[in-house]
């Protein structure tokens, strides 16, 4: 566990005193007056100036913090702001590198746990939605996994690829959704992940567990695996009966929150047979990520025994 404030004092400030430290140089001041400036010893900004601090490039490149530190230099040199102005123009640099901004990106791969949320901890503070979002984003990774370690599912891959997609309790479009960036592919043989879950990461995947979200609650996940009379016949021996639906993409969520409500309920297994220019997709479903790729797991283990 590290905080953000840790990250502010272990990088971000030697970065910011070694650029004002350089900067306050090339305007000649002595390094005893930069020391004072800075409220650092003169043989801390020997260093600084001689180029013996590392600077972390992700705030050293970025244009506000040069952009404050010149300000900074400026002021300083010419008398004209103190150190409480300077304060509060690094405050704002650090506000909005925590909003989402490179401290924000070191934090969340110092603390993998926080990869993907779209973190905004610092701004907000603590949020109990937080733990809703960590628990989608887990479930999907856990089932990504599932199919990685499944080499028998890659034949069920479509060539558009895969997705697995769980919604956050109540969702609202598609942005509620976590699943894959770039979807899932079948590669020699092996299934490959590209990334880690993100919220927004798909569409059409996102979509299809919208529709059936709003028909019944319960379910908030689902996956998209190739169209395989095998696989409709081993949910049909589970005594489901698969919904066909029509493969167009125009008004499908809508399409399909009617075709739930005239069935009556959401079945677990949707399919079509495509359409030009669309591959035939098959679409499982399950009340959480694991469950939904377990099933799919199952069902392609059923149609490969020929049971």
């Amino acid at each position: 566990m590290r905080f953000p404030s840790e990250i502010v004092v272990d990088r971000f400030l030697p970065t910011a005193r070694a650029m004002l430290a350089r900067e306050l140089s090339d305007r000649g001041l002595t390094q005893q007056e930069i020391a004072d400036h800075l409220g650092v010893t003169q043989a801390a900004v020997s260093k600084y100036v001689g180029g013996d601090v590392t600077l972390e490039t992700r705030f050293s490149e970025e244009p506000r913090l040069r952009s404050a530190v010149e300000r900074i230099a400026t002021g300083f040199a010419e008398g004209s702001m103190d150190a409480y102005e300077a304060l509060g123009e690094l405050l704002g640099v650090i506000r909005a590198f925590e909003d989402r901004g490179p401290i924000c990106e070191i934090h969340e791969e110092q603390v993998p746990a926080l990869a993907g949320l779209g973190c905004d901890l610092c701004v907000r503070g603590y949020d109990e939605s937080v733990a809703d979002e960590r628990a989608v984003l887990s479930a999907v990774r856990k089932a990504t996994r599932l199919l990685a370690d499944e080499s028998a599912m890659a034949e069920y891959v479509p060539n558009v690829g895969t997705n697995v997609g769980m919604a956050l309790p109540h969702p609202g479009d598609e942005l509620d959704v976590a699943a894959v960036p770039g979807r899932v592919h079948a590669m020699r043989g092996r299934i490959d992940v590209p990334a880690n879950p993100e919220f927004g990461g798909s569409q059409h995947v996102a979509r299809t567990i919208l529709a059936a979200n709003s028909v019944d609650s319960s379910v908030r996940a689902g996956l998209n695996l190739t169209t395989d009379d095998g696989l409709l016949a081993a949910a049909r021996d589970r005594g489901i009966d698969p919904l066909a639906f029509d493969a167009g993409y125009d008004d499908r969520r809508e399409r399909l929150e009617s075709a739930f409500r005239e069935r009556g309920a959401v079945p677990p297994v949707i399919y079509h047979e495509g359409a030009f220019g669309i591959e035939p997709i098959t679409y499982v479903f399950g009340t959480d990520a694991v469950e939904a790729t377990r099933f799919a797991i199952e069902l392609a283990s059923d149609a490969g025994d020929g049971s």
